[in-house]
Order: structure tokens, then C-alpha cells, then sequence
């Protein structure tokens, strides 16, 4: 997948769980939790709905590295080359 390809897929899940987020201000990086307010529970079930999309293994040592939507990114592209 492209990184406009995974941005648009963390986008829609992000979305999905907060549906107050407008996707059309998000910026690449607004902090998930501190910026837009995503509570501890909110945060879980994004990552439990990327590992459903991406089909990948997101243990908690990697939470970090989904804290704003450029390192979610990152992240995800690097996770699925690999």
C-alpha cells in the first residue's frame, strides 16, 4: 500500500471510532489523545480496528508510534513491507 492508501485507511478507522473528527482538518501531527481528545478506550479500539484492516500483530510497546496520524503512517507502512 502507498502512504496516501494507508492514510486514508487510518483515517477511516479513526473516524470510525471518533466520528467527531473531521478528517478535512486533521493534521498530519495532531497528537490522537492530547490534540483530539481520544480517551484510553477510544485509542484501544483504533488499534484493534488498524490490526483488523492491516492484519498485524500491534503490540503495546508500539502504541507510541500511532500517537499522530504521520506516525501512524510511518508506522503501518513500515509493518506491512516488513
Amino acid at each position: 500500500m502507498t502512504p496516501t492508501q494507508i492514510r486514508a485507511a487510518f483515517i477511516a478507522d479513526l473516524t470510525a471510532v471518533a466520528p467527531d473528527i473531521d478528517p478535512e482538518t486533521l493534521g498530519d501531527n495532531d497528537h490522537l489523545q492530547d490534540d483530539l481528545g481520544l480517551d484510553s478506550m477510544d485509542f484501544l479500539n483504533l488499534v484493534s480496528a488498524l490490526h483488523r484492516r492491516f492484519g498485524l500483530p500491534i503490540p503495546e510497546a508500539d502504541y507510541a508510534r500511532l500517537a499522530t496520524p504521520a506516525k501512524a503512517v510511518a508506522y503501518l507502512q513500515e509493518a506491512t513491507a516488513a
